[in-house]
C-alpha cells in the first residue's frame, strides 16, 4: 500500500539505484557513500550506520542520458564529470572538516544550445532496504518559506535512521538567475518523500549556449538522533545551522560610520514637514513620510522616542524633538479604560477603515504590549512620565490577559474585549508569541516595583508556550524580545525550562533569516545577508523590525553574559550583529540604485533623498519601498550607535566593533572590553577621529588564553580579531 503519492521523478528512483552498479564509493566517518549512474540521473546514495538510506541527485539529465561520466579523487574531494547530450556537467563532492558526517556538493552545467528549461525534480529522495521511497515516513522540522535561507532540516522514522540539515547557498546560483529572470524563493523544501532543491525552471527566458553556470551548491550534515521533544528539535537545529554556517562562503560584511548619517537623520526627522502631523498644537510624528491621513499612533513615536533617548545619552547631545516627542505621549491615554490606546483620540473620526485596526478602540494584540515595553525601557533609563504612563495602564494588559486566558487573538475591542478576529487564519490560532510580549512587559514590571505579581502573570503567560518550538514566532521583533525576557526569568527563578523556551524563540527568528545575496534583478547591489524577516510569511524584510531584533539580541548576550547558553548561539548572533551594523544602512533611499525603488507606494511617497529608511525590501526582481517611507524606522543609526560604538576621550577618539562586546573599562591610558561571540570566527574594529600622531601611539593586544598578543593594524586603524575574548586598546 502507497503511504505517500509521488511523481514519476521520484517513483522510479528506488527500482532505478537496486538495478544499476555503483560507480564509485567512499567512507566517511561511520556513514558508507556509494555513487550510481541511473541514466537520466546521476546520484549519491548515503547508507546510514543503521542501514537506511536516502539519495541525493548530483545531476539531472534533462530528458537525456549520461553518457559518459568520469571521477578523480583529491585530498578531500572527489572531481565527476559528465556529458549528455545537451550539456556538460561538473559536479565536485567535497568533504570539509566537521564533528559530524558533512559533504557539499557543487553542480554546475554548460549547455550544448541555448534551452528553456520547464521542469526539474528535486534533489532528496528517502530509500527503503526493500520496497519503494513511497512507503517511508519521516518529520520536516524546517524549510524554506519565501526568500529566506534554503535550509531544509528533517528526521527519517520510517525505517527509522536519523536527521539531514540540508543548507543549499542560494548565493552561487545568481548569475544563473540574472541570466534568466527567474527567483530562488520557495525552492528549497518539498513534501515527503521528495524532498530538497527544485532548481528555479526558466520558461520564458533561454539559458545561453556554452557558458557555465552553478546550478547547485549543497552542504549536508548527517546526525543519527532523531529529536523529539520541543527542545531537542530547536537545540539541534542551532547547532547544526552553527555547524553549517562555520563553513558556509559568507560576504565580506558592509561598511558604514552611521556617526555622520545620524546628524543627517536628525536633522532630516525634526525638519522634513512629510514626517510629522499636528493636533491640538501638539507635533507627533507621522508612520510614514506624506501619510497625513492616518491618525498619529503611540507605537510609531515611541519607537523613534526611545533610540533617540539612547543616541543623546551616548552622544552627550540635547535635541529638542526628544522633549517634544515625550510631550505627546500622555494624550495617548484613555481615562475611561485606565490605558494607553494605538490612535490619537482626538483623530479618531479621522480613521477610514480601510484595515482592520484602523477602527476606534481596535487593538491588535502585540500592539497594546509593544508601547508598554518602549515606556518601561525609558522608565528603566529615569524617565518619571513614562514610568506613571506604564503604571497607570499595566493593570488594563492583566485585565485583558487574564480575559483572554493568555492566549490573545489578533484584533479584539478595547471596550469590551469583544473578539473581532480570532486567528491569523483558519485554524492557525492567534499571535502565538504575544504571551511572551506579555511576559516581557511582566518582568519590567517587576524590575521597577519588585513587586512579585508581576513575575506570577509573567510565568502564567509563559506556560502558553509549550508545545510550540519554531511555531513561538509571530513577529520577528517581538519574538527576539520575548527570549531576552526569558533568560531574565531563568537568572530569576533558576528554571531552566525559560531558557529552552528561549531557545525555540531564537531558532523561530534564525529559521526567519536569510543567509544568501540575491545577487540578481535590482537588488545585485544590496547586501541582504543575514537579513530577517517581520513575519514568518513576510514576502519582505523590513527595517524598524530588523533594528529591533539587532537590539534584542544585543539585550539577549547581555542577559546571558555569565550563564552558559547554547555555543550556537555565540555564532549565530553575533554574526547577526555583524551583518547587520553595515547591512542596515541600505534601508536608506540615498543609499539604494534608483532603479530599486519602487515608483508608487502605497502609503504616503518616498523623498529619495531622505535619510528615512525604506519599510520593504524585496526580492531582486521586485521593487523595494512598495509599502512606504517609514519615520516609525527612523531611528536606525540611533539604535546602533550606542551598542557598536564607545569613546575612549582620554586617547583621543572611538571605537567602532561589529561584534557585541562587554564589561567595557576604560582607564587612564587604555580601555578594556570582552567580545562575546565565537573564537571560530572574526570581528572587525575600526579606530575613529584619531589623529594620525595618536593611532601611530596605539597598541592593540587580545587575550589568547593566558595572556595578551599583539594585533597588528590592517591599515587606517582596522583590525581584525578573535570573535571572543578580551581586548585592550592602549596608548
Amino acid at each position: 500500500m502507497m503511504i505517500n503519492p509521488v511523481t514519476p521523478w521520484a517513483a522510479t528512483v528506488q527500482a532505478d539505484i537496486s538495478n544499476s552498479v555503483p560507480i564509485f564509493e567512499i567512507d566517511l566517518k561511520a556513514y558508507k557513500l556509494k555513487i550510481h549512474n541511473v541514466g537520466d540521473s546521476i546520484w549519491l546514495i548515503v547508507f546510514w550506520p543503521a542501514g537506511a538510506s536516502i539519495a541525493f541527485r548530483l545531476a539531472f539529465g534533462m530528458n537525456s542520458l549520461f553518457e559518459k561520466v568520469t571521477i578523480s579523487e583529491a585530498p578531500d574531494e572527489i572531481l565527476i564529470t559528465a556529458s549528455t547530450r545537451l550539456a556538460y556537467y561538473r559536479i565536485i563532492l567535497f568533504f570539509p572538516e566537521s564533528p559530524l558526517a558533512t559533504f557539499r556538493y557543487t553542480t554546475t552545467i554548460r549547455t550544448k544550445l541555448p534551452l528553456l528549461i520547464p521542469f526539474w525534480p528535486r534533489d532528496i529522495v528517502p530509500l527503503t532496504k526493500d520496497g519503494n521511497s513511497e512507503n517511508t515516513a519521516g518529520t520536516i522540522h524546517a524549510k524554506q518559506v519565501g526568500s529566506r535561507s534554503g535550509q531544509l532540516y528533517f528526521s527519517m522514522t520510517k525505517p527509522k535512521a536519523g536527521s539531514v540539515f540540508y543548507f543549499q547557498n542560494l548565493t552561487a546560483m545568481s548569475p544563473y538567475c540574472q541570466e534568466t529572470e527567474v527567483s530562488l524563493r520557495e525552492t528549497v523544501g518539498g513534501e515527503w518523500p521528495e524532498l530538497g532543491f527544485q532548481f528555479p525552471v526558466n520558461a520564458d527566458k533561454p539559458l545561453p549556449a556554452n557558458k557555465e553556470y552553478i546550478i547547485s551548491d549543497a552542504f549536508v550534515q548527517f546526525d543519527e538522533n532523531i529529536p523529539e521533544s520541543d527542545t531537542e528539535i530547536v537545540e539541534s537545529y542551532l547547532d547544526l545551522l552553527a555547524s553549517i554556517y562555520l563553513i558556509l562562503p559568507k560576504p565580506e560584511p558592509s561598511q558604514h560610520n552611521w556617526l555622520p548619517t545620524a546628524e543627517k537623520i536628525l536633522d532630516n526627522i525634526s525638519s522634513n514637514k512629510g514626517c510629522w502631523i499636528q493636533t491640538d498644537g501638539i507635533s507627533y510624528l507621522n508612520a510614514y513620510v506624506g501619510d497625513y491621513k492616518t491618525p498619529a499612533e503611540i507605537m510609531v513615536q515611541l519607537a523613534v522616542l526611545l533610540p533617540l533617548h539612547e543616541y543623546l545619552t551616548w552622544s552627550g547631545q540635547s535635541h529638542p524633538m526628544l522633549q517634544e516627542l515625550s510631550d505627546g505621549l500622555r494624550y495617548f491615554y484613555d481615562k475611561s479604560i485606565k490605558s494607553l490606546v494605538r490612535w490619537h483620540p482626538s483623530l479618531k473620526d479621522d480613521l477610514d477603515h480601510s484595515e482592520d485596526q484602523k477602527s476606534e478602540m481596535v487593538m491588535d494584540s502585540w500592539y497594546l504590549h509593544h508601547p508598554l515595553l518602549n515606556l518601561a525601557r525609558l522608565a528603566l533609563r529615569g524617565d518619571k512620565m513614562a514610568k506613571k504612563l506604564f503604571m497607570d495602564s499595566i493593570d488594563y494588559a492583566i485585565k485583558v490577559a487574564r480575559n483572554f486566558n493568555y492566549k490573545w487573538p489578533v484584533f479584539y475591542k478595547m471596550t469590551t474585549l469583544e473578539v473581532l478576529k480570532a486567528e491569523t487564519a483558519p485554524g492557525n490560532g492567534g499571535e502565538k508569541d504575544v504571551p511572551g510580549s506579555y511576559a516581557h512587559v511582566m518582568l519590567l514590571a517587576w524590575q521597577l516595583t519588585k513587586e512579585k505579581r508581576f513575575l506570577l502573570e509573567a510565568s502564567r503567560a509563559i506556560k502558553k508556550l509549550d508545545g510550540l518550538a519554531f511555531d513561538i514566532f509571530y513577529q520577528a521583533n517581538n519574538t527576539a524580545f520575548a527570549a531576552a525576557a526569558f533568560v531574565e526569568m531563568y537568572k530569576v527563578t533558576n528554571d531552566k525550562h525559560y531558557l529552552e523556551l528561549s531557545y525555540c524563540c531564537l531558532a523561530g527568528i534564525f529559521n526567519n533569516c536569510q543567509l544568501w545575496d540575491r545577487n540578481y534583478g535590482y537588488g545585485k547591489n544590496f547586501p541582504y545577508f543575514f537579513s530577517v524577516f517581520p513575519l514568518k510569511d513576510a514576502p519582505y524584510a523590513a527595517a524598524y523590525e530588523e533594528l529591533e531584533v539587532f537590539a534584542a539580541l544585543h539585550h539577549y548576550l547581555e542577559a546571558a553574559a555569565d550563564i552558559e547558553i547554547l555555543p550556537s548561539l555565540r555564532i549565530l548572533i553575533p554574526e547577526f550583529i555583524k551583518y547587520a551594523t553595515g547591512r542596515l544602512a541600505y534601508y536608506y533611499p540615498p543609499l539604494l540604485s534608483q532603479e530599486m525603488i519602487a515608483k508608487e507606494t502605497r502609503t504616503g511617497e518616498v523623498q529619495k533623498d531622505l535619510w528615512i529608511p525604506l519599510e520593504d525590501i524585496y526580492d531582486g526582481w521586485e521593487k523595494s519601498g512598495e509599502v512606504g517611507q517609514e519615520v516609525y524606522g527612523a531611528g536606525l543609526a540611533f539604535g546602533i550607535i550606542p551598542r557598536q560604538y564607545f569613546k575612549i576621550d582620554n586617547l583621543g577618539g572611538t571605537v567602532f566593533i561589529n561584534y557585541p562586546i562587554s564589561n567595557v573599562r576604560i582607564g587612564k591610558n587604555s580601555v578594556t572590553f570582552r567580545l562575546e561571540g565565537s573564537a571560530l570566527l572574526r570581528a572587525h574594529m575600526r579606530l575613529l577621529g584619531f589623529s594620525k600622531d595618536n593611532l601611530k601611539k596605539i597598541h592593540v593586544e587580545q587575550k589568547v588564553k593566558s595572556s595578551y598578543q599583539s594585533v597588528r593594524a590592517l591599515g587606517n586603524g582596522f583590525y581584525e580579531l578573535v570573535g571572543a575574548g578580551r581586548v585592550r586598546i592602549s596608548s
